[in-house]
């Protein structure tokens, strides 16, 4: 320690107090972060035992997931979570919940380890039941919700999502907008629904009922897709994600359209495989998985150290695309999605010149956050389409 109280030029006592995480309230963050900068350079490691049996802590939380550990992007949870676990000083354990599978003896296991919290995740939003062995407990909810709200948690803000991409296609100049949804009463398909119908009524639009189709998947749903376009023939098609962005793709390439001069499209996940592989690329609207992940780890530190919320000089993402909800929010927290502008929409992607641009990518954008290198200077979302929103839905 004194080797890293010389590098840090502070006192032994000061290393001690942030080493074993007892430095809360009574040294500076920035103190504290540069202490912690000196002590990763020499490779220090504290004796993980010897704390937690001085703190009555592990220093260890368990991330309790079903497919998010192989769904594409959604896997970006994990990703967020471990950055926030790891510059924080605590390892996080994975524990897989996919299918029916019982995880009553994993968790107790985990308990029995003395591991601090826990963040308990979805890759899709939905609907959960946290077990009730977990009740007591230091958890956070990602990615889903309690039917009745228990615990803190995240996910992402689905009216907003509907509304702000209802409103892109407006403000494209579209007028006649379908919406191409999912046929399973999901928590994402009714907050959607339900902001695509707003910025219509917002617009001065009618909502056209023979306009809106809830569709699975197959050669069905891109029948019936087929059958609404050529029903009602819109000029904008708002898509519950990019898969049924396909359906709308297919359609245009039969009759001789071409997608952002005849039609308008938008979608949702900014799945790389189709919306940098689509011809144009479409326009899709990112979820936040890996800010998700990194807000949920900082919640629940911030839960088990009484820190609240944990300083920001503590932790920094490896990017931030969406703008990071703050931690001490009361009630459930609903994170903004931004917009990744591509070629799908009349008019082509907005650009910086643009009034209250959203985020525009190029084809080599990551593939896991929403957009490009320069995310961290960027805007990254239409703040102009976020404020109606936010007004929207307090009407």
């Amino acid at each position: 320690m004194k080797d890293i109280a010389a590098m840090a030029r502070v006192s032994t006592s000061t290393v001690s107090l942030v080493i074993n995480h007892r430095d809360k309230g009574r040294v500076n963050p920035k103190i504290a972060a540069r202490v912690w900068k000196v002590a990763n350079k020499l490779g220090y490691h504290p004796n993980a035992m010897a704390s937690s049996l001085r703190s009555g802590h592990t220093h260890a939380i368990a991330f309790i997931s079903d497919q998010v550990a192989t769904t594409p992007y959604a896997g970006e949870i994990i990703h967020g979570a471990e950055d926030a676990a790891r510059q924080l000083g605590y390892m996080m354990f994975i524990i897989d919940a996919d299918g029916e599978r019982d995880i009553s003896d994993d968790i107790a296991r985990t308990l029995s380890w003395g591991v601090d919290g826990y963040i308990y995740a979805k890759f899709a939003n939905q609907y959960i039941n946290v077990p009730p062995t977990l009740h007591g407990q230091q958890v956070v909810v990602v990615n889903a919700e309690e039917r009745t709200f228990i615990h803190p948690r995240i996910e992402p803000d689905e009216f907003t999502i509907g509304y702000d991409a209802t409103m892109r296609l407006i403000d494209a100049g579209c007028r006649r907008i379908a919406y191409i949804g999912c046929d399973e009463p999901a928590i994402a398909q009714i907050g959607r629904f339900k902001g695509y119908r707003q910025a219509l009524r917002d617009s001065g639009l009618p909502f056209e009922k023979q306009l809106a189709n809830r569709v699975s998947h197959g050669r069905a749903a891109l029948e019936a897709v087929c059958k609404l376009l050529d029903d009602m023939h819109p000029d904008g098609v708002f898509t519950f994600n990019d898969a049924r962005a396909v359906y709308v793709y297919d359609y245009a390439f039969q009759h001789g359209l071409t997608i952002g001069k005849d039609l308008s499209v938008i979608g949702v996940d900014n799945h790389e495989v189709i919306c940098d592989t689509t011809v144009p690329a479409l326009t899709s609207v990112e979820l936040p998985h890996y800010e998700m992940g990194f807000w949920g780890a900082c919640k629940v530190i911030s839960m088990i150290e009484g820190a609240d919320p944990i300083e920001q000089e503590r932790v920094t993402p490896s990017y931030n695309a969406a703008s990071m909800p703050p931690l001490d929010a009361d009630g459930p927290t609903r994170i903004h999605c931004a917009i990744v502008e591509k070629e799908s929409i009349v008019g082509g992607p907005r650009t910086r010149d643009d009034s209250e641009p959203a985020q525009t990518a190029g084809s080599d954008a990551n593939p896991s956050s929403s957009a490009s290198a320069d995310a961290h200077d960027a805007p990254s979302v239409d703040k102009s389409l976020h404020r109606r929103s936010q007004a929207a839905q307090r009407r």
